[in-house]
């Protein structure tokens, strides 16, 4: 494995939020966090409800959009995503060390393969939001793909019969150790399923290695006896992970469960406090991220079942819940399952400059 020897140190920058000044050392060393910087605007990276492609939009407030590229395709689809030339769910954050950005995304087409079913995922690295560089995992292979095979216990008998590896997230984790001693790695975490071999989707995770080029094998995050998808994980100022999450058996809809611990001890979902003001409308792909200078929560999910669909924001308490005030993004015109990130004044009027550019 071509693990790269950078030190944490500096890695973890502070944020001007209150969600960021969790990077404090505990009894187990410092938090697993992604990295929040930027105090200027946002960026909505996500799949563009007119097609299996990945789109920008840029906000200075978090609700109201201007589209990058006039909502078509940041990169070429069928370069980056091998196995069937689509990718969905896009999920972006930066790197560890502040140098660079990561996405991840569902490697599927339906409008190609007219099946709801897909075989892998797409991992990307890019230093300036605009160019990216990736690699294609195709868990059909098997254990041949991860990089600690020869360690490791495979989940499945059979890889071939994988029918679903969806909805990919990252969560850096300074905390594991790697096989060589060296720590620090992404945590990725997806639904799969194997209809042979187990009866509904469950949450997965695998680690990245810091150049995002080498995953290990899957393991299970938890299970609740009923098929989970979308998950979405974050740090809270109590110290806990908290997961949003679509239920898709049980009562389904979107909920919250928390663990004191990233990879395990996922309690059951809060039944009581959850996206319930839909009434009965589907929604799923729910993203969780925090207005600058604000310790509460945005929760932005797409509202499936309706036609036209509605990609919502909602609001929620610093401790995300009471989820409340429901409205429509505006400027995006195909909003779809996708992530939030905060933006520098650079990175902002970067992205205005490559839009403006790829208009003459």
């Amino acid at each position: 494995m071509d693990f790269q020897k950078k030190g944490l140190g500096k890695s973890l920058l502070k944020p001007k939020n209150l969600l960021a000044s969790l990077l404090l050392l505990g009894a187990t060393g410092v938090s697993a966090q992604n990295l929040i910087k930027g105090d200027y605007g946002y960026l909505y990276c996500h799949m563009s409800g007119n097609g299996e492609f990945t789109s920008y939009a840029v906000s200075r407030d978090g609700y109201n959009y201007q589209e990058i590229l006039d909502g078509k395709a940041i990169f070429d689809d069928k370069e980056h995503a091998r196995i069937e030339g689509g990718t969905r769910d896009a999920y972006i954050t930066r790197t560890f060390d502040g140098k660079g950005y990561l996405m991840v995304t569902t490697d599927m087409c339906v409008a190609k393969s007219h099946i709801w079913d897909n075989y892998g995922m797409d991992l990307f690295t890019s230093k300036d939001l605009i160019h990216w560089e990736s690699v294609t995992f195709d868990f059909r292979k098997g254990m041949e793909i991860f990089c600690d095979a020869d360690k490791a216990t495979s989940p499945y008998k059979d890889w071939s019969t994988i029918n679903r590896v969806w909805a990919p997230q990252i969560f850096w984790d300074p905390n594991y150790t790697w096989s060589n001693g060296e720590k620090g790695g992404y945590m990725i975490y997806y639904s799969m399923l194997n209809r042979k071999e187990e009866a509904y989707d469950r949450m997965y995770y695998s680690y990245a290695t810091k150049d995002f080029k080498h995953i290990t094998t899957p393991k299970i995050l938890f299970d609740w006896g009923y098929a989970t998808i979308d998950a979405d994980i974050n740090l809270l100022a109590d110290g806990k992970y908290h997961l949003l999450i679509k239920k898709e058996g049980g009562k389904p809809g979107i909920y919250t469960a928390t663990s004191d611990h990233l990879t395990y001890g996922w309690g059951e979902p809060v039944e009581d406090d959850y996206v319930s003001f839909e009434g009965k409308k589907k929604c799923e792909g729910s993203s969780a991220f925090q207005l600058i200078g604000d310790s509460t929560w945005r929760v932005a999910y797409i509202q499936y079942s309706d036609k036209p669909r509605h990609y919502r924001i909602c609001k929620a308490d610093k401790n995300l819940r009471n989820f409340h005030d429901p409205v429509d993004i505006q400027g995006v015109k195909y909003p779809q399952h996708g992530s939030f990130m905060r933006l520098t004044k650079k990175e902002y009027k970067r992205l205005l400059k490559w839009d403006k550019k790829s208009k003459k």
